[in-house]
């Protein structure tokens, strides 16, 4: 009880915005190209800019919703990126001090600011809601614990701390839901996107466990995932598939999250990695992993998703249905017909007699990195995958999606420093 009124929240909305949904359409902008109103006079209600001519630091890294653009917060502020064609497209340098988060709503003017501890102004106890059209504050959230993550959707707010989870309506700011888990220092937290749906996963209230919200279906399904702590996780877009690691970093599985069904285990090698990224494709059938190890792996994926992004479009009339319905209906095994299948090992064919090892299912394509950096990876237009890392360091590889092995580069950049 005494940490739930330790993390207790205010939440403060600008009177003179009346609706999140009028923002979004009045801000909407075409390849993340922001209004150019000019720096100085854009951040003067939050602080006045420097000149641009100081080096900063890479805080973090994070994708937009539909990984067309990526955000990095800095030690002077935040900066978009557009990936395809690669371009800094907006920044804003401050004096006070940088952003440790800086989370887009897909290419609208609309972002989450959490400040970084040397912030003077904004602490990383206190959640922005910055609209850069309007040029102003449009709602802020203050905690008495350390904002770990922050997720939006156009119609919730999603504050992630330590210990608990605050889902709040975008319009009025209005808390809907409070979820307790286990310590999350990561700040670890994944939404479904698509209007029709609404999934929440999170870590839970034991190790190894994932938690998922089903929201319009009210209801909760705990998934034991791992037998170590969870190190990272994604969701499709409809949110009916969940991929996760464990810190040990050697499995990747795939579950169903309307039954918490297995549906596949990939192996990304055999030695501990810290995960730090996993990637879907839009039409669920490659997933992408990063890791420190210094390799991007591709692998093959087996199972059949009905929904908006599915392979496999159902009709108007069936897709609510398949929706309620159980695993064996909504999710079935597929080996695609037009692409490679990831490799096995050569005694595979003793399954159950070897250890586990011998039968896992490796992966299908690879990419090289330097090792001991953070990379984030994401899917790009076609066979193409983009990698953005915490040295400042941006590719994009192309992959044989009936061969596999070795990728192919096709564009770096060195992002920070442009």
């Amino acid at each position: 009880m005494q940490k739930m009124l330790a993390d207790t929240p205010s939440s403060h909305m600008n009177s003179a915005v009346s609706s999140p949904q009028r923002i979004f359409s009045n801000s909407r902008i075409e390849n993340c190209e922001y209004p150019n109103s000019g720096a100085s006079s854009s951040l003067s209600r939050l602080d006045a800019d420097i000149n641009g001519s100081y080096e900063s630091d890479l805080f973090s890294i994070s994708w937009n919703q539909d990984y067309g653009c990526f955000a990095a917060g800095t030690s002077h502020g935040f900066r978009i990126y557009n990936c395809e064609p690669f371009k800094e497209t907006f920044r804003r340098d401050l004096k006070s001090g940088g952003f440790k988060i800086v989370e887009m709503l897909f290419r609208s003017n609309i972002l989450a600011l959490v400040g970084a501890v040397a912030n003077s102004n904004y602490p990383p106890n206190k959640v922005l809601i910055w609209d850069d059209h309007q040029s102003r504050c449009i709602g802020e959230f203050t905690f008495r614990s350390e904002v770990r993550g922050v997720k939006l959707r156009r119609d919730r707010i999603v504050v992630v701390l330590e210990h608990k989870i605050y889902v709040y309506n975008f319009i009025d700011l209005k808390l809907l839901h409070q979820i307790e888990t286990m310590s999350n220092p990561r700040g670890l937290c994944c939404l479904s996107y698509q209007s029709n749906t609404f999934v929440l996963a999170c870590p839970g209230r034991h190790k190894g466990q994932v938690r998922v919200e089903h929201f319009g279906l009210n209801m909760t399904k705990s998934i034991n995932a791992h037998d170590s702590q969870i190190a990272c996780f994604t969701l499709t877009a409809d949110g009916l598939l969940l991929a996760t690691a464990s810190l040990k970093g050697t499995l990747i599985r795939i579950f169903n999250t309307m039954d918490g069904s297995l549906l596949q285990e990939v192996r990304r090698g055999v030695d501990r990695a810290e995960i730090s990224s996993i990637a879907l494709s839009p039409n669920v059938q490659w997933l992408a992993v990063s890791s420190d190890k210094g390799t991007v792996h591709i692998f093959n994926l087996r199972v059949r998703v009905f929904g908006e992004d599915s392979m496999i479009r159902p009709t108007a009339v069936q897709g609510p249905v398949l929706l309620h319905q159980n695993s064996s209906t909504a999710l079935d095994p597929l080996i695609s017909p037009n692409t490679g299948a990831n490799p096995n090992s050569s005694l595979s064919f003793m399954r159950g007699v070897l250890p586990k090892y011998f039968s896992s299912e490796w992966s299908f394509a690879q990419f090289r990195l330097p090792e001991s950096t953070k990379f984030i990876v994401a899917f790009g237009s076609q066979n193409t995958v983009l990698i953005a890392g915490m040295d400042g360091s941006f590719y994009r590889c192309s992959f044989d999606q009936v061969n596999g092995g070795e990728m192919l580069q096709k564009e770096y950049v060195r992002f920070l420093k442009c």
